[in-house]
């Protein structure tokens, strides 16, 4: 498990479940109501292209 400090996506409400991350090498994303506690890794030009993806709902170019 990474040894950063998780951070919490601004769009969460209180007691709600979201998503956090943390990671400058490798990025690294959960869920804070996962019993599993599973943890999805990815380089950084990807977590970019899958944050593009989600807010522009269509995948970068080039």
């Amino acid at each position: 498990m990474p040894s950063d400090t998780w951070q919490k996506s601004s769009y969460c409400g209180e007691g709600e479940a979201c998503i956090q991350v943390t990671g400058s090498e490798s990025i690294h994303l959960t869920e804070t109501s996962d019993p599993t506690e599973s943890i999805l890794t990815a380089a950084p030009a990807t977590f970019r292209t899958l944050l593009h993806t989600l807010k522009h709902k269509e995948p970068l170019r080039g």
